[in-house]
This record gives C-alpha cells, sequence and structure tokens, in this order.
C-alpha cells in the first residue's frame, strides 16, 4: 500500500476505536450496561435511576479522565522521542513524574499541617495540584540547567532529567520512611496509577491543560520532521530550534503534570505507543503525534477496564498492567538498539 495512504488509514482506524473502547469501557463494570442502552443513558432517555447514576457519576468521568491521560503521554512521548531524536525518550525524562511525584509524596506525608488552614472545599485538590506544580517546577529547573548560551543542549537536558529523577527519587524515598501507615499505603497507591478518583472536576481541570497541550504538539509535526534531520539542518530551512524544544517541553510538561497529578504515575505509556505508531507509518509527525495521542487514549482505557474488573471487586492499580506490557517491549527495543548503541 502507499505509505501516504497507510498513514491515512492508521490514523482512521485510530480515530474509529475510540468510540468503541468508550463504548465497552462504559458497559463493562459491576454493574453491567448493555452497550444499546448507553446512547439513552447519555441522551437522558432512561428510566433506569441506577444504570444512570453509575453511568454519569462513575464511568464517564472515570472513561473520559482515561483518555486524556493517555492521549496526553502518548502524543507527548512521540513528540519528544522526535525532539531528542531518541528512541528511548519519554515524557518522564525531562522530569514530570519524579517532581510530581516529590511533590505528591511531600503533600500526603506532610499535608495535614497544613489542612486546616485552608478551606475544606479546596483539601481534595491539594495533592493533584502540588504534583502538578512540583512535576512543572522540576522540568523548569532541568531546562535551565540545559541552557548554555542562547540554546538548550539536548544532551545536556536527557543527563539532568536522569540526575533529578535520581535525587527526587531519594527524597520520596525519605518522605516514605517518615509516612505512617495510612500514608505509606496512599503514596504507594498513588505511585502506582489509577483513575479511581476521577470526578468531574479532575477532567475539566486535566481537559483545560490538556486538550490546548495537544493541539500544540499536533502543530509540530513538520517543524519535528525537521528537527530529526538535526538542529544545524533545521535551521537552514528555516525553522528556529530553540523555540521548538521550548514549545514541545513546555507543551508536554503541561500535559503530562496534568494527567499525573489526578492519576499518579503511568509508566511506559509514552514509550510504548509512539513506537507502535511509527513502526506502521514511519516517522513522520503530523501522522505520527494524532495516531499516538488517539491509540495512547484506547489503550490507557482498555487498561482501565482490566485494572477494575481483572480482581473485581478489588482494583488492580493501573500502572502495574501498563509496566506488564511496557517493560518487555522496552527490552526488546534496547535488544533491537543494542547494534546502533555499540556503533
Amino acid at each position: 500500500m502507499n505509505r501516504h495512504r497507510l498513514k491515512w488509514l492508521c490514523l482512521a482506524v485510530t480515530v474509529f476505536l475510540v468510540p468503541v473502547v468508550l463504548a465497552l469501557a462504559l458497559s463493562i463494570g459491576a454493574v453491567r450496561v448493555p452497550v444499546s442502552d448507553i446512547a439513552g443513558i447519555l441522551f437522558g432517555q432512561t428510566d433506569d435511576a441506577l444504570k444512570e447514576a453509575v453511568i454519569w457519576n462513575i464511568r464517564l468521568p472515570r472513561v473520559l479522565l482515561g483518555l486524556l491521560t493517555g492521549a496526553a503521554l502518548a502524543a507527548s512521548g512521540a513528540a519528544l522521542q522526535g525532539l531528542f531524536r531518541n528512541p528511548l525518550a519519554d515524557p518522564g525524562i525531562i522530569g514530570i513524574s519524579s517532581g510530581a511525584a516529590l511533590a505528591a509524596a511531600g503533600t500526603i506525608v506532610f499535608g495535614s499541617l497544613v489542612f486546616s488552614f485552608i478551606p475544606r472545599n479546596f483539601v481534595p485538590f491539594i495533592l493533584p495540584v502540588s504534583a502538578f506544580v512540583g512535576g512543572l517546577l522540576t522540568t523548569l529547573l532541568i531546562y535551565r540547567v540545559s541552557w548554555h548560551e542562547g540554546r538548550t543542549i539536548a544532551a545536556t537536558l536527557l543527563l539532568a532529567g536522569i540526575a533529578f529523577s535520581a535525587l527526587t527519587g531519594a527524597i520520596t524515598g525519605i518522605f516514605t520512611y517518615l509516612a505512617t501507615d495510612e500514608q505509606l499505603r496512599t503514596l504507594t497507591f498513588w505511585s502506582l496509577g489509577s483513575l479511581a478518583s476521577a470526578s468531574w472536576s479532575s477532567v475539566t481541570a486535566t481537559a483545560v491543560c490538556v486538550l490546548p497541550a495537544l493541539l500544540l504538539l499536533a502543530r509540530e509535526g513538520r517543524s519535528l520532521n525537521a528537527m530529526l534531520l538535526g538542529e544545524a539542518e533545521a535551521g537552514h530551512l528555516g525553522l528556529n530550534p530553540e523555540r521548538t524544544k521550548t514549545r514541545v517541553i513546555v507543551a508536554s510538561a503541561l500535559a503530562v503534570g496534568a494527567s499525573v497529578a489526578f492519576c499518579g504515575v503511568i509508566g511506559f505509556v509514552g514509550l510504548v505507543v509512539p513506537h507502535i505508531i511509527r513502526l506502521m507509518i514511519g516517522p513522520d509527525h503530523r501522522f505520527l503525534i494524532p495516531s499516538a495521542a488517539l491509540l495512547g487514549a484506547t489503550l490507557l482505557t482498555v487498561a482501565d477496564i482490566g485494572s477494575r474488573t481483572l480482581v473485581a471487586p478489588a482494583e488492580l492499580p493501573i500502572g502495574i498492567l501498563t509496566a506488564l506490557v511496557g517493560a518487555p517491549f522496552f527490552l526488546w527495543l534496547l535488544l533491537k538498539q543494542r547494534a546502533a548503541f555499540a556503533g
């Protein structure tokens, strides 16, 4: 098949998968809702109060949060891999996840000291807001460290990300050591990732950050294609590499920071999904980023179906499922890239 047609076909398939998985996710659960009834429930054409409450108050916010989070992680991963020309880059490499985890750990362990000074209505938002701010601040620090003589040095940014991740991980370990049993349980489940805390307020807050960031990343498709040739070559084509780096990093930090804030740390989606799409259609970011976003949304929603049904009535943290799939893929990728690394 012609490569250009294949790109459009891949995009069309990923668009088609989203409503299919959305319907399945709304249908499957402790209270079974036939797919044929979902449209009626969503448009208020039902007399079943139980099913209506389950769909509107529990499942729909959770599914929408999963779609937004999967899209944010996958699109950011695709953009960062193109920006750094590194197939092993993912959103965590610029410090978002580690910074958010540190802020979340600090809030869980020491937040009770300041909760009494905060209006009761705002207490549920302290953890996600602190995680979001922690991820963004860590990203800004790493970006500042990598800035030299008016430009960002990609290698320094990657190494700084590793160093800051190790440092924040150590401090998070100290907080974990100081935590009580109840705090330790909360911290453990947050670090493994979950969509269980989804609500309409969390969906709204995530969408406000994620959707503009996704649009910005999609607009950078042509620029990222030029960056694959190298920064000097991209500059010769009329592109400003520094502006491209800034826009991609800020958009990725915004999208992933908002997702991590409400869902915790969910690994490997930003690494695995872009490679699946890249294997099918190649490295054209004009199609790669939107296709990765749609497939990431689909796969994370499927993973969430598994997390709430495999060990029902309990719930398996979604980060465990993504790691079970993502870690073997990561090892396969390392083996595949071994010859290139040796050269």
